[in-house]
């Protein structure tokens, strides 16, 4: 098998979605079930892609690394990005390899993060030699959703 090359700094992202109306049940027996992701219509509080509303974390997985939860940085072209770390980041995909380079938390790597339904850039997926992960999500491009009382 030969390996595909892109030019440099270019990254092919590919997801493919089923509809939920086209999906089989036939699942084999003792595989894994997905949890479905949640929607902004779901009573319990949620962080939200400010673009297409789709469910990334909950509130309760805000987390403080390095002693707070909020941080901000300038990469190397020198653009300002207030991020929010979380422990997990379900609605988020990540994209390319994971390098160390120019990382903002020491001993992490770091990967791409996206929005798994409209595949907006949000922020990224640290990981450490130990492999504990957490997200750090772009607080411009996150909304928070407030529980609606049905009525």
């Amino acid at each position: 098998m030969q390996a595909v090359t892109y030019p440099l700094g270019v990254t092919p992202i590919c997801w493919f979605r089923v509809p939920s109306d086209k999906q089989g049940n036939d699942k084999a027996k003792g595989s894994p079930e997905e949890k479905p992701l949640k929607t902004e219509s779901d009573s319990e509080e949620a962080i939200l892609c400010r673009q297409c509303h789709q469910v990334l974390t909950k509130p309760s997985e805000r987390i403080s690394i390095q002693g707070t939860h909020r941080h901000t940085f300038a990469n190397p072209h020198g653009i300002v990005f207030q991020i929010g770390c979380f422990r997990s980041v379900q609605g988020c995909g990540y994209v390319g390899p994971a390098t160390s380079e120019w990382s903002w938390f020491k001993g992490y790597s770091w990967r791409i993060l996206v929005c798994r339904m409209c595949l907006t850039h949000l922020g990224w997926l640290y990981t450490s030699a130990g492999n504990e992960s957490f997200g750090g999500l772009i607080l411009d491009r996150i909304i928070e959703s407030k529980e609606v009382p049905d009525g």
